[in-house]
């Protein structure tokens, strides 16, 4: 069973999950418990999950290099790392991961040493380096993969029909965080045809909120 479902998991994808999950809310299944239950909030809310898009070939390059900070890994643990940290949802296949190590070789960011049959790859001086000049955004990709993972975590829930424990549903979120990021999303979309001022006034507005959002918690 927990084969075929994550091949379903696979075939449904972002956005048809979340139509599938929204169906079965509709028509009481999941335990008849609606969105507060079986689903986990998982309400397609994360724009980059709902369409499904993955890493580019630069990102990759970042995620590796940030896992090797934690430890020399051969490829193969590199690749099933990426797939625990997202619970499924982001695998990369060796096509993709090796030439991204040997590209960070040449460029000097990793080292390699062989060990039988198989490379460990560690990182070198000049990958910390790089990696430094680009914290955020590494910060910005690992925190994804952990909100993705939590997402694919409710959806396995929902399917199953099993409960989520209590706190599994938004990541520990208390319910004001998560009624506040619902009222948000409703109060964009009732802004959708307002003119180019208001949207930059908007804009602003959102900057503003991120600002104070990471200052609090940086």
């Amino acid at each position: 069973m927990p084969h075929r479902l994550d091949t379903l998991l696979r075939r449904l994808g972002g956005r048809h999950a979340h139509h599938r999950l929204h169906a079965m809310a509709h028509h009481g299944h999941g335990g008849g418990h609606g969105r507060h239950s079986g689903f986990g909030g998982f309400g397609g809310d994360d724009e980059s999950m709902t369409r499904g898009r993955k890493f580019s070939s630069d990102e990759l390059q970042l995620l590796l290099l940030a896992l090797l900070e934690e430890r020399p890994s051969h490829g193969y643990e590199l690749i099933k790392a990426l797939q625990s940290r997202s619970n499924g949802f982001y695998s990369p296949s060796p096509g993709m991961v090796y030439p991204a190590l040997t590209y960070l070789e040449e460029l000097g960011h990793v080292t390699v040493s062989q060990e039988g049959n198989r490379k460990c790859y560690a990182l070198a001086g000049a990958g910390r380096a790089y990696l430094e000049q680009n914290r955020e955004q590494v910060e910005w990709m690992m925190a994804r993969l952990q909100h993705i993972a939590r997402k694919m975590n409710s959806i396995r829930r929902a399917l199953t029909g099993e409960m989520p424990p209590p706190d599994d549903a938004a990541g520990s979120w208390i319910p004001e965080l998560t009624r506040a990021r619902g009222e948000l999303k409703q109060a964009l979309m009732r802004t959708a045809n307002v003119d180019e001022d208001e949207q930059r006034r908007i804009a602003a507005i959102l900057r503003q909120a991120c600002e104070q959002i990471l200052g609090d918690t940086g």
